[in-house]
């Protein structure tokens, strides 16, 4: 059965180095680590796609091409069963982890994150597999400062990366890879197990 990892984001040239577009940007080196086709925009699916194997397994990337909050569009017609969303892998910005943190989680409530909150709603069910990748800026002291209040919040994840952010994601890309070489080979409790 075939993969479909979603990388979560807004469309647009202004919005590809926010923190919102993190699931975008490391969908990315997954795309380029595998060699997958390049990005093509598939209208019925409101996103852009690319797809091969990795590994031994098949996979379909997918970019939403709708605003975050409407992110479940794009899997109305790709997930219509609880054993396909199984398959289903979300890869997004988490304020409640700390940038250069990334977790794997699975059949839990959206945090508050309203492209998950689409996707949950659209497809009729929480269980599926969950990247989550922090974006809380974090103190010279090592601990994290999450923002608080809805304007923060979004001045937050709506703010470019800097240039070392960037570099501190790029590490993070290559982990998500791995973690998800893992799960697509030996399944998520492997992948957790060696990865959270």
């Amino acid at each position: 059965m075939k993969w479909i990892i979603v990388g979560l984001g807004n469309p647009g040239g202004e919005y590809g180095t926010t923190r919102h577009n993190t699931g975008r940007i490391v969908l990315e080196h997954f795309r380029t680590a595998h060699d997958l086709s390049e990005w093509e925009e598939k209208k019925p699916w409101k996103a852009l796609s690319s797809g091969g194997k990795a590994g031994k397994a098949e996979v379909l990337l997918l970019e939403p091409e709708t605003m975050m909050n409407n992110s479940g569009k794009s899997l109305v017609t790709l997930v219509k069963s609880k054993k396909q969303a199984e398959q289903l892998v979300v890869i997004y910005d988490d304020l409640d982890l700390p940038l250069g943190k990334w977790k794997f989680s699975f059949d839990r409530g959206s945090g508050g994150h309203k492209g998950i909150e689409s996707i949950a709603r659209t497809i009729k069910t929480k269980a599926f597999v969950r990247v989550r990748v922090g974006v809380s800026p974090v103190s010279l002291f090592g601990k994290m400062k999450k923002p608080h209040g809805e304007d923060a919040v979004v001045k937050h994840i709506l703010g470019k990366f800097s240039d070392s952010e960037m570099k501190g994601l790029d590490k993070v890309g290559k982990e998500v890879v791995e973690g998800l070489n893992v799960l697509i080979k030996d399944g998520l409790d492997a992948a957790m197990g060696q990865f959270n």
